[in-house]
């Protein structure tokens, strides 16, 4: 055999053992899966988006990974986002068989250095973002009956009283932005267990409102919103104003100093992987490719995107690589940026 006709078969061998192991890591996968019921969790009540987007996961990811396992939504509202942040590193089985919509702010707990945050978010099993919030926004969004008709009228007059989850949450920490940054008078009620909840109390007058997004208002609430019974008064997860709500301010035009602005540009860059989800760290790499890649082909797909789009969210996806850069983005924020929103915005405070 020529020096030629051993090199050209030799790339010939590699080849087909290459094709071989990727077919069966192929099968290997879809024996896994086949049959196969996989949680996703869920820290929220039903009716919210998080919610809203998993069921969304789990009526379409199925057609996108080996062995179409049968994806099942499991509610743990009294966990909130950083308990099942905390259980898919440290209790959940490692193997592929479980994954979790996160709530956006847990990922970034650990990086202020919260106590109760036992993970490395750099090092979760990313599936991506259904959302970057291209076209959404989150919204401090109070009732037609509430005093406050505008920004402006948080300022003065007696606080209202805005609804909050767990710690860790979204809507905790910018109800906290908006009362302790932009200096609101607002009084935080703690204690509920997701968006639905906290519509209801502000309907029966419970509550003035909440913070929560344009998206998972349309999604969870279309009636309301529709009859203008619900009014927001400020934007936050935003550089600029949505043009659908052009005399909404956002929060970094209310702020009144550079410091308050770069406080609440770290709060904010969770918003830009708005729906993200995970499988554990260290799954087999196969499985892990199997979900990252299903979980790609499905947010390009026509019929989910149709549906998502039907049901108000915003769809303008990121994948696991731009999740992880956005993570390091917020890991390189300056100690003293995140020290001085960790003495205002903490969890535990």
């Amino acid at each position: 055999m020529t020096g030629k006709a051993r090199t050209r078969f030799l790339a010939a061998s590699v080849l087909s053992l290459a094709m071989a192991g990727a077919a069966l890591a192929q099968s290997s996968v879809e024996q896994f899966y086949k049959g196969r019921s996989v949680p996703i969790l869920v820290g929220f009540a039903p009716g919210g988006v998080n919610d809203i987007s998993a069921r969304l996961v789990a009526r379409h990811l199925p057609r996108f990974v080996p062995g179409a396992p049968n994806f099942v939504v499991q509610n743990q509202p009294s966990a909130g986002g950083l308990a099942v942040a905390n259980n898919m590193y440290n209790a959940a089985p490692k193997d592929g068989s479980v994954i979790a919509g996160l709530d956006r702010g847990s990922p970034q707990l650990a990086i202020q250095g919260e106590p109760e945050a036992k993970y490395d978010p750099l090092k979760f099993t990313w599936l991506g973002s259904i959302s970057s919030y291209a076209e959404d926004a989150y919204l401090l969004l109070v009732t037609e009956k509430s005093r406050a008709k505008s920004a402006a009228d948080l300022r003065v007059g007696p606080p209202i009283k805005l609804g909050a989850v767990s710690a860790g949450s979204s809507n905790l920490v910018f109800a906290t932005v908006a009362k302790d940054i932009l200096n609101l008078n607002i009084d935080i009620i703690r204690g509920y267990t997701g968006a639905a909840p906290m519509f209801l109390a502000m309907q029966s007058g419970e509550l003035d409102g909440q913070v929560v997004g344009l998206s998972s208002t349309r999604a969870g609430q279309p009636d309301l919103w529709a009859r203008k019974a619900v009014k927001p008064l400020i934007q936050f997860g935003r550089t600029t104003r949505l043009p659908e709500l052009a005399d909404v301010p956002t929060g970094r035009e209310l702020a009144a100093s550079d410091e308050a602005r770069a406080l609440i540009a770290f709060a904010e860059l969770p918003f830009f992987m708005a729906l993200p989800f995970i499988a554990p760290p260290g799954i087999p790499e196969d499985r892990a490719k199997a979900l990252q890649n299903g979980f790609t082909q499905m947010m390009k797909d026509k019929d989910f995107v149709a549906e998502a789009v039907k049901l108000g969210l915003d769809v303008s996806p990121v994948g696991p690589d731009g999740l992880v850069e956005l993570l390091s983005r917020s890991a390189a924020t300056p100690k003293d940026v995140i020290a001085k929103y960790n003495a205002i915005v903490s969890p535990t405070k």
